[in-house]
């Protein structure tokens, strides 16, 4: 077909319906991803509404979409891209949040393996794509995000208005670290804990959001029961380094998970090998691939490995993401793609309607 026999509309929308979502294998015709379309003769403008702007397989669907329209005399092809954000569904017996649309609980069985270092990144990635995202720290003993955002400790304690959001790098964070001057202890039973996760969730008034991250404490706490049955989590992620005492630790925590009927996106391994910046040799200093077999054996996505970097470790004391700080660096390119395999593994559970 020449420019002078310009493509009609269904034509064009003909051949976009040959053309699949890369993660939910299903035309996004069909799936209703088409949106705005205007042909002017050998032109066409189209916007493409995503199922999450972190999308990581974009360029996979618009390499596809010029491919389809080529054969009809189409060479020059607009891409607007947008997203609409679908909401998980509540369970019998959970409270959705006002204005949350999903959440997602990033966790570990075992302390340190920088689970607190993983989700502050990843909702700082989810905000670099263009979603509307909050963290909180559910970690009511240890909160650390203060400092992983480069907010003062006890910033909110002398406040009438009570625990509120702090927007920083896009990302609207809360924190009971913003009550208590730094080094100040919460000696409280699991109840009282508890009851305080709760509160974070449902008495701060949240803005609209795409994604609400919850940094859960280490271990199967009251923090992380209470959360899972009283909030509508969208789905666990599981962080975990190479050793085998590492991995036993995590794979405990997706079976809690699995017993209290929250679906887990997936396992990523952190700290998985470090390169040496004089010769670019790869050590394997915990070993590596660990958390990989493990996802394997257990049924669950493997979402990426984060290797050790020095960039990681100063942006966490100085208060700043390394994917915000370090966008160049390897860990922080890691980072955004896990950050876009965990929101494409969210709309797929959503299209499968789990």
């Amino acid at each position: 077909m020449t420019a002078a026999q310009a493509a009609t509309h269904d034509q064009v929308m003909a051949a976009l319906a040959t053309v699949n979502d890369p993660e939910l294998h299903a035309s996004i015709v069909r799936l209703g991803m088409v949106k705005d379309l205007a042909i002017d003769g050998a032109s066409v403008r189209l916007k493409v509404e995503l199922t999450t702007p972190a999308c990581p397989l974009k360029e996979t669907i618009e390499t596809d979409i010029r491919a389809v329209l080529a054969p009809l005399g189409i060479g020059d092809v607009t891409l607007d891209w947008g997203a609409n954000v679908r909401a998980s569904n509540p369970r019998e017996g959970q409270k959705p949040i006002a204005g949350v649309r999903n959440i997602i609980a990033v966790a570990s069985n075992k302390g340190g393996v920088g689970k607190s270092t993983v989700a502050s990144n990843l909702a700082v990635a989810l905000a670099k794509s263009g979603a509307r995202v909050g963290i909180v720290d559910a970690d009511i003993t240890g909160p650390n995000l203060p400092t992983m955002f480069g907010l003062q400790q006890g910033l909110q304690r002398d406040s009438t208005e009570g625990l509120r959001a702090v927007e920083r790098f896009g990302v609207h964070v809360v924190s009971i670290g913003f009550l208590l001057p730094r080094g100040t202890p919460v000696v409280w039973r699991g109840p009282m804990i508890g009851s305080a996760v709760r509160q974070l969730l449902h008495d701060v008034p949240w803005p609209d959001l795409d994604y609400l991250i919850i940094d859960l404490p280490p271990g199967t706490s009251d923090a992380s029961m209470s959360m899972a049955q009283d909030a509508p989590i969208a789905g666990a992620v599981i962080v975990s380094t190479p050793q085998d005492v590492s991995l036993q630790d995590a794979m405990k925590a997706v079976a809690m998970f699995q017993k209290l009927d929250v679906p887990v996106f997936g396992m990523i391994e952190n700290m998985s090998y470090f390169i040496a910046p004089d010769t670019g040799k790869q050590y394997d200093i915990f070993g590596h691939g660990g958390a990989q077999r493990a996802a394997e054996e257990l049924g669950i996505d493997f979402l990426g490995e984060i290797p050790i970097e020095p960039a990681v470790r100063e942006s966490g004391d100085d208060g700043v993401p390394v994917v915000y700080g370090h966008p160049e660096s390897a860990s922080a390119r890691a980072l955004e793609q896990i950050a876009g395999n965990v929101a494409a593994r969210l709309s797929v559970l959503q299209r499968m309607g789990v």
